[in-house]
């Protein structure tokens, strides 16, 4: 962090209000706290001007009032994910010794909450990019959180029978529809397209994952979602045909349905082949 220079500060305002960044005076704030030079701050400015994500230029980022390294190759972490967090807070008591798996795991950021909150946790995270677990691995060593990092892929049949069986698996999958992908920010085109792209319908990885998965959920075990607008009852429709039922839809702070949770009970039990 620089020492607090009006005229710099000024000078990033209208670098960033140049390439039409909204909040420039926000931003130019958070650039001068985490820059160490004049120089650094006016480049990450520069930068930001022609719409490079300002987690990547900043290096880190907070979810969960924890810090999180990201850059190119990670989905960042966005506050809307602390709806699922929350919502799983708010399930389990603390001191449940669970078995959590959080698959498309990207930063960790999720795994990392949950095993911050539930210290008798076993909790894994898996995802099929190495860029993005390297992130993971990461944060996991800075928060010195036990959290193992796998590299998977999650719509794989044989995945879950590799991993044995969990009190709760949770998601926040690709989801943006082929259409989506066509129209993205141009900040979210940085980030990796296998991290955002959910098919033609932006499904593909809800009917995989509670398809594959739920045969891994112990009795009475939850599986949650994180989802995007629209669609939750295309996802409350896919989780209730695989067996799960107190579906439960979530909202965050500004009303929009968020989380899909739903649990496997004993006489839906599915053993696994």
């Amino acid at each position: 962090m620089i020492q607090f220079q009006p005229q710099l500060y000024e000078k990033l305002v209208s670098i960033l209000q140049g390439g039409e960044i909204p909040d420039a005076e926000l931003e130019a704030k958070w650039i001068t706290e985490d820059a160490e030079t004049a120089e650094q701050a006016l480049e990450i400015a520069e930068r930001r001007a022609r719409h490079e994500p300002l987690q990547y230029l900043l290096g880190a980022w907070e979810f969960y009032g924890m810090k999180m390294f990201v850059g190119s190759g990670v989905l960042i972490p966005r506050a809307d994910t602390e709806t699922m967090v929350d919502a799983i807070c708010s399930r389990f008591p603390e001191s449940a010794p669970l078995r959590i798996a959080d698959l498309c795991t990207g930063s960790g950021c999720i795994a990392l909450a949950l095993k911050a909150h539930f210290p008798n946790a076993e909790v894994i995270g898996i995802d099929r990019s190495n860029a993005a677990l390297a992130y993971a691995k990461r944060n996991a060593a800075y928060h010195h959180l036990p959290v193992q990092m796998i590299e998977a892929d999650v719509c794989a049949a044989e995945t879950p029978r590799q991993q044995g069986r969990f009190d709760l698996i949770v998601s926040n999958p690709p989801y943006l529809t082929a259409n989506d992908m066509l129209h993205l920010q141009q900040e979210v085109q940085y980030e990796p397209a296998m991290a955002l792209d959910g098919g033609e319908d932006g499904l593909d990885f809800y009917r995989s994952i509670t398809k594959n998965w739920v045969p891994s959920l112990k009795q009475n075990g939850m599986l949650c979602f994180e989802i995007g607008i629209f669609q939750a009852e295309d996802v409350t429709g896919i989780m209730a045909e695989n067996g799960l039922a107190e579906l439960e839809q979530i909202a965050d702070l500004n009303g929009i349905t968020r989380v899909i949770c739903g649990r496997k009970h004993p006489e839906m039990y599915l053993s696994m082949e």
